[in-house]
């Protein structure tokens, strides 16, 4: 069916042409690298090459990284998982995006060590919030004393609990359509549930970025005993013909979709 046609505020509009523009200008520069792999997911150097000197320039000449997110960053390195922190470039781009529609409450499924949490309260005014969801606090223990020398403690709602459970509550408190901004990025076969329920929770204008899209480039042939891979298959597929969104695939880091909610 065709998509309606809606009008979208016009952060939505201009945040939508800035991604279009940049999704274009990394195909024009895939098409020139040779080093074009997408590499593991939550691998940070994917899209244009692990050891591609672009890789290097692209950071030397965008990333903008707060000093204690840095340090943040450096310490998750450093853990048997740290591949699971998202990427500092992507996370720039989230916290960019959250500037752009001056979100004041945001939701996180999939906090790790915190490095996204600390990256989105940083932006946020200061009675802005991320409810910040994970079912394990030992790795959020790694960033909360760092999110506290941030002086952004007081942004950020960790509750260790299942998502869906937090999500819910959340639901019925009466908060739906009441937040600006939600990140995805937790265990896989749950992400068609954590996304209708970030859609109802999501105003109107709002984002909904959903990482991890190419699973390490698995989605282009999902096995049928891969459920991780077959679950973001078929959103993949649904999120191309819901009308409810409009939405950029973006080749950054493992992939990431931004759904924008008309």
């Amino acid at each position: 069916s065709e998509m309606p046609l809606l009008s979208v505020p016009k952060e939505v509009a201009v945040a939508t042409a800035m991604l279009g523009i940049a999704f274009a200008t990394g195909v024009l520069a895939g098409k020139r690298s040779p080093s074009l792999v997408f590499g593991t997911p939550k691998s940070s150097k994917s899209f244009i090459g692990k050891n591609s000197p672009l890789w290097q320039y692209m950071l030397d000449h965008s990333l903008r990284e707060h000093p204690i997110l840095k340090k943040l960053r450096l310490l998750t390195t450093e853990h048997p998982w740290g591949r699971m922190m998202v990427s500092c470039d992507q996370a720039q781009l989230m916290a960019n995006l959250v500037k752009l529609i001056k979100a004041k409450k945001v939701i996180e499924i999939g906090v790790f060590t915190g490095y996204n949490a600390l990256n989105m309260a940083l932006v946020l005014p200061d009675n802005g919030q991320v409810i910040a969801c994970d079912i394990n606090e030992d790795y959020a223990k790694i960033g909360k004393p760092l999110w506290k020398e941030a002086g952004v403690e007081h942004k950020i709602d960790l509750r260790i609990k299942p998502a869906i459970q937090t999500l819910d509550e959340l639901l019925a408190s009466g908060e739906a359509e009441t937040f600006d901004f939600a990140f995805i990025d937790a265990d896989k076969e749950s992400y068609n549930e954590y996304y209708e329920k970030c859609l109802c929770l999501i105003k109107k204008g709002g984002i909904i970025a959903i990482d991890n899209v190419f699973f390490g480039g698995n989605v282009l042939k999902p096995k049928k005993d891969d459920l991780a891979v077959q679950s973001i298959h078929r959103l993949n597929e649904k999120l191309l013909r819901d009308s409810r969104v409009s939405i950029s695939m973006l080749p950054m880091g493992d992939g990431v979709t931004l759904a924008f909610k008309l």
